[in-house]
């Protein structure tokens, strides 16, 4: 008898350390998880997440951490959501839901709803955004105290200000931005209250969160990614105010962590291009705002093609860890097998939505492109005219930058034109009058129009032709 107790009571003891002990794994499961997933999806490296999660399914089904797989599936629903490919992720938001169901976890639920509120708010359903906000909400408020739900909270609330803004509520959006920045107060949140400012053309207002964004980067630990955000913000004020230096330099700021990092996600170097673009458009300097539109049209296609190729590498991967592992439960095979061909299906839809997405986005780049080209034209274009007004010594020199084909044209039909003579030519090309000429050189009139029957002799300019139209015909 005294045995039977004795044997009771050790398996109560072992049952509770082994409570305990599969408690502390899952506890470990989902905070190392949440973490490293995390800084996966900010750094844009996408293959490598959905290596993560696939490994996690496999302690998942070892632990019989069914809430963990859930975990899992949300994680590739957001990949999917990153991608453009709504119809996937909801296949995975489907069956993440059916593994978070009987979770008494209530942050996976918050979590979850999370998640799905930024699914629907790339749909630009908004109104479904909201809802599934507040149900993450309601969900937070239970759950019990942790580090990762004081992360998760306050940005419960910037997402809820972003979808309230969207909807055209900006009172209440802004109260979420301000709730948010008091949870957290982080260079982020400071950041996301600039924007709400900035988008509503405040930029007044955006002023002491910019500052107080640029103090916390200094100050605290920030990411990269934060960090790029945070200049990329400070661009955006500097350049609603019309101080282009300052723009200028936070800007190029953003450019080197870039660079440092080779992000390939984060908000956003593309975004970074663009408003160094419209900068130098701003000054007048179309060469640059020509150089960082090529720059924005390569970094948008880049993305598009890495993000394209990690779905394509990772399909393989993705089968063949499934195949080969054997401890997967035998009950999970359909589903895995459901994944894996989901996974083959996304590279095909992707290729759709990008090459309707670039087409779109050729035409209108197209646009802007040819503006800026004749921007820089004219910009040139007076440069160069200024320059023979003056009589300048450079000029032929900044002339044979505006048309490098001309000058050896001329060269091809005589080689033996003098250099005085090249000039002469350059400006009749500009459509400077005889007198004009005559002026600018100081010579006599009579002088520019001898010169004019000169050049007709060397280069064999027919009698019934005019000079001017002969020289804008004329190309090498």
């Amino acid at each position: 008898m005294i045995a039977c107790t004795l044997y009771t009571g050790l398996l109560f003891i072992v049952s509770c350390q082994q409570k305990a002990s599969d408690k502390k794994d899952i506890e470990v499961f989902d905070t190392s998880l949440t973490e490293r997933n995390t800084a996966l999806h900010l750094s844009g490296e996408y293959e490598a997440l959905i290596r993560l999660n696939v490994d996690y399914l496999k302690r998942a089904a070892k632990l019989k951490y069914n809430a963990g797989k859930g975990l899992c599936y949300l994680n590739i629903a957001d990949v999917n959501v990153s991608a453009g490919n709504y119809e996937k992720a909801l296949f995975f938001f489907n069956k993440a839901e059916q593994k978070l169901t009987n979770s008494e976890n209530k942050y996976h639920k918050a979590l979850f709803y999370n998640d799905y509120s930024l699914y629907n708010s790339h749909l630009k359903l908004y109104n479904k955004a909201i809802e599934y906000n507040n149900k993450a909400f309601h969900y937070l408020k239970e759950a019990k105290e942790s580090p990762l739900k004081n992360k998760l909270l306050p940005r419960l609330y910037v997402n809820k200000g972003i979808y309230f803004a969207r909807k055209g509520w900006y009172g209440t959006s802004l109260k979420c931005f301000l709730k948010a920045n008091e949870l957290e107060n982080s260079a982020y949140t400071n950041c996301m209250v600039a924007q709400y400012y900035l988008f509503v053309n405040e930029p007044g207002s955006a002023q002491m969160y910019i500052a107080r964004a640029a103090e916390k980067m200094s100050a605290q630990k920030t990411s990269d990614v934060e960090s790029l955000w945070v200049y990329y913000t400070m661009g955006y004020y500097y350049n609603e105010i019309n101080s282009s230096d300052e723009a200028e330099a936070a800007l190029k700021k953003a450019l080197e962590i870039n660079i440092k990092t080779r992000r390939t996600y984060s908000s956003h170097i593309e975004g970074v291009y663009k408003s160094l673009s419209e900068l130098y458009k701003k000054k007048n300097d179309g060469g640059k705002a020509y150089f960082y539109l090529k720059k924005y049209m390569e970094e948008e296609g880049r993305l598009d093609a890495a993000r394209l190729a990690t779905m394509n590498k990772t399909t393989e991967n993705f089968i063949s860890a499934m195949e080969k592992d054997s401890e997967w439960h035998k009950n999970d095979l359909p589903l895995f097998v459901a994944l894996s061909i989901t996974v083959l299906t996304i590279s095909g839809i992707y290729i759709q939505k990008m090459i309707k997405m670039l087409r779109a986005k050729k035409i209108t780049l197209k646009q802007e492109t040819e503006e800026l080209k004749h921007n820089v034209y004219l910009k040139m274009l007076q440069e160069v005219t200024e320059l023979a007004k003056k009589n300048d010594s450079s000029f032929l020199l900044k002339f044979k930058e505006l048309y490098p084909d001309f000058i050896s044209a001329l060269l091809k039909i005589n080689p033996d034109l003098e250099n005085s003579e090249l000039v002469f030519c350059a400006m009749l090309k500009l459509k400077f009058s005889s007198k004009e000429i005559a002026d600018y050189t100081f010579v006599q009139h009579k002088s520019v129009h001898q010169k004019k029957y000169r050049i007709r002799k060397r280069l064999n300019i027919p009698g019934d032709e005019d000079i001017y139209n002969f020289f804008e015909k004329l190309s090498a």
